[in-house]
């Protein structure tokens, strides 16, 4: 993602998440931790034959914990398979920032990310309520151990 997509990812935003969508600034923040060599984040964007932005992700990484922060598919792609190659790169990117985990807040109400996040193998470990407003909707925090990061048996 760069700073000439965050118009058209805002007006996904709005048009998918009307009560609780990311400000102009909210993406700015990202971007500027997203570019260098002490890069913390990765924000992509995806975009369809004709050029139409039609999906975006983002996830933050800092003291081998990943976090990841947005994913969104236009309508119009559910069911393609878009989401889940967003969400391939981002833990592809979690294994370049070294997070031994990878968490994410979805939705309670939201049960078709929540079944693209246990095809990965993410798994319910809380809930945070109220977390999504104006609309008070509680969210499902979820983890997932990065493949490859843990020690084995002798600590090694």
């Amino acid at each position: 993602m760069r700073w000439w997509d965050i118009a058209p990812v805002l007006a996904l935003e709005d048009e998918l998440f009307p009560e609780d969508a990311w400000s102009a600034g909210m993406f700015w923040s990202e971007l500027a931790h997203a570019r260098g060599p002490r890069a913390t984040r990765r924000y992509l964007v995806a975009e369809d034959g004709e050029g139409k932005l039609v999906g975006y992700a983002g996830l933050a990484a800092a003291g081998g914990l990943g976090d990841v922060q947005t994913i969104a598919v236009s309508r119009d792609q559910w069911g393609t398979g878009l989401g889940a190659r967003l969400l391939t790169d981002l833990l592809h990117h979690a294994t370049a920032f070294e997070c031994d985990e990878v968490l994410l807040e979805v939705r309670v109400d939201n049960t078709r990310a929540q079944k693209l996040y246990e095809r990965f193998g993410f798994e319910p470990i809380g809930f945070r309520r109220g977390y999504y407003q104006p609309g008070n909707v509680d969210a499902l925090v979820m983890r997932l151990t990065v493949q490859g990061t843990e020690t084995d048996s002798d600590g090694c």
